[in-house]
């Protein structure tokens, strides 16, 4: 198997960047959740901006309004859900 990937021109690159990829001796799987934290910030601030669009403040109107995302917005229920375990995940990796 050695012997492919590193002979094949495709695997060849995929190996040198990703397998062979040389690493300092001080980071470890720790380091992982650093980038763990950028994608769930990323995700908070992406589904956060969608809900917003669709979000009413006044307290007549909130609770319909999380209704409406939920039930009539293409994949609101998705992006509502993803928000909210995006805050648990990002409070995860933080501690």
């Amino acid at each position: 198997m050695t012997n492919i990937r590193k002979s094949h021109p495709l695997i060849k690159i995929i190996n040198h960047s990703f397998i062979d990829l040389p690493a300092p001796s001080n980071i470890s799987a720790w380091w992982n959740f650093g980038s763990l934290l950028g994608v769930c910030l990323i995700l908070q601030i992406l589904t956060g901006l969608f809900l917003a669009m669709h979000y009413t403040s006044d307290t007549m109107t909130a609770f319909s309004s999380v209704t409406h995302i939920c039930r009539d917005v293409n994949y609101g229920w998705v992006i509502r859900y993803l928000h909210a375990n995006g805050a648990s995940m990002f409070f995860i990796c933080l501690y």
